[in-house]
Formats: C-alpha cells, structure tokens, sequence
C-alpha cells in the first residue's frame, strides 16, 4: 500500500482546522482537492477517518486516534526544516498569530505590513477573534490579547502602548439625556453592550482613588465587535465602552464626547504571546526581534 506524505499532511490540516475549505486555505489548494484527497486516503487505508456533514467535518474515533499520533511527527518535521533558515542569507516560512480583533487592527497589522516589507519571504497568516483561544492546540505560533488574560505559562512581550477604555457619546444623545457624573449613572442610560463570543455580556469597569465599580450595562443593542458597538454609539443610540484609539478621532473632531475619565486609567496593554519550546519558528523569533526595536 502505498502513501504519499502529502495525504497525511492535508489529513492533518483537515483534522486541525476542521473545515476542507479552510484546510485548502492553509494548504494552498481547493476544498475539491483536499476532499478529493481525503477520500483517496480513506480508501487506501480501508477506514473512515472523518465524518462529514454539509455543515460540518469531524475525526471519527480512527481519525482522532491517527492525528493524535502524527501530528507531533510532523511538527518535529516543520521544526527541523525551519531550522534550515539559519543557512540561509534571509529567512522563510510562515508565522500564524491569532489576535483579539481590536489589537490586529489598531496595533498588529501596522507591524505586521512593516515586517512583510523587510522579510518578504516570510507569510503572515492573521487569524482575529475575541474568544481565548488554546494558541497550541489550535496550532498558532502566538497570540495577541490583554495583559490581563494572557495564561501565566506564557511568554509575552508588549505589541502596543497602555490603553485605556473610554466611554462616549454624541453631542446629541448627551442633549435628550443627562451627562454621567458616576459611574452608577449609567444605570438610567440606553447603552451599547459588548457581548463575548460565549454569550456573557461585558461588564464595565471603574476605578477612583480606591474605589471600584463594575457596571453590568442595560441597553436594547447587544454587538460582538467593538466596531460595531461604535457605528451604534455614532448614531446617537447609545453610550458605549471603547479603546481610546479606536475612537480618539471622533473625540478630537468633537463627534463624540467622552466622560467619566477620571475613573478610567490606563491599563497594561496587548501582549504578544507564546510558549516556551526548546525551538522557535525562525518567523517567530525575526518578528519578536522587530516588535522588541519598536518599543
């Protein structure tokens, strides 16, 4: 029986990404040729390896026990050949960063548009969500996240200034109702509520010579991108809970109104994270080098 090492690396992207679609994205090639692949594979091997339905591909209990058992092999395998780059006189190869969409947009991609120029051999692969995702599981060299909920056996580095959550308005929702002077006032206000990727809403936070207040927030919109609780809040239906860069134009340019600034310091900001391994992808170790000469 012969196997080819390429049907067992589109097996693996499959496995890890649980999609044909975005397998071939990693891969380079069409959900056609990935499905086209897997079938081949399953026929030679004489078992199903994936159950799939128009929504959805999972590992059958064969499948989940052949990934368990060659992914480490073929990491070993993509480890080794990136060590090659220390040969060479520029290096090669792809960095995959999943980042909370807020930090790639304010803070990664200008780095990352950078980077690209000076190592153009080196493919960045952005992947952004709010969830808190496991950057090794998932199969992601780093992360980019608040200091806060970065997981301690982590390695981090800072991608961004401090930053600091505003709460804003426009001149005209402040006319039909009354400024905040507390943040206990917000109690009375129609507000723009952030919901997380598992459902909970986010609470907002307040903190003032000692004192602390977590407001949970009332309001008849509920978003899940920050980006979108700003077009609500420019409409004049709301107050929303935003990063100061994201909004500090509208600020300037007097679209917006921001208040209670005194009970919203500055907190640590992004953090570029990874783990501790023994060897470091060479477009991981190039990119913390160029992160580390901007701060």
């Amino acid at each position: 029986m012969k196997i080819n090492l390429s049907d067992f690396e589109t097996f693996i992207a499959v496995a890890k990404h649980k999609s044909f679609r975005a397998a071939g994205v990693s891969l380079g090639v069409s959900p056609s040729a990935v499905s086209h692949a897997i079938k081949q594979l399953e026929q030679r091997l004489k078992i199903r390896l994936l159950n799939r339905t128009t929504r959805s591909v999972s590992l059958t209990e064969a499948g989940l026990s052949l990934y368990d058992r060659l992914r480490p092999s073929f990491d070993e395998i993509y480890t080794t050949v990136d060590e090659i780059n220390r040969f060479r006189d520029a290096p090669i190869g792809t960095l995959k960063i999943d980042s909370a969409r807020q930090a790639a947009k304010l803070f990664l991609m200008p780095l990352v548009i950078e980077f690209t120029r000076q190592f153009p051999d080196i493919r960045v692969e952005i992947a952004t969500t709010d969830s808190l995702t496991n950057i090794v599981k998932e199969g992601f060299d780093a992360g980019i996240r608040l200091s806060a909920i970065v997981e301690k056996d982590m390695i981090a580095v800072p991608i961004g200034p401090p930053v600091r959550l505003v709460v804003v308005a426009t001149p005209d929702y402040f006319e039909r109702f009354p400024v905040p002077l507390h943040p206990c006032d917000l109690t009375h206000h129609q507000c723009i509520v952030f919901r997380f990727p598992s459902g909970r809403a986010s609470h907002w936070e307040f903190s003032k010579e000692g004192e602390q207040f977590d407001v949970a927030p009332q309001g008849s919109i509920q978003v899940d991108d920050l980006d979108l609780e700003l077009d609500a809040v420019l409409t004049g239906a709301g107050i929303g809970y935003l990063i100061h860069e994201q909004v500090k134009e509208h600020i300037a340019q007097g679209r917006l109104i921001s208040v209670l600034d005194e009970w919203l310091p500055e907190r640590p900001g992004f953090r570029l994270y990874y783990p501790n391994r023994q060897h470091m992808p060479y477009g991981l170790k190039h990119f913390l080098d160029y992160v580390r000469s901007r701060n």
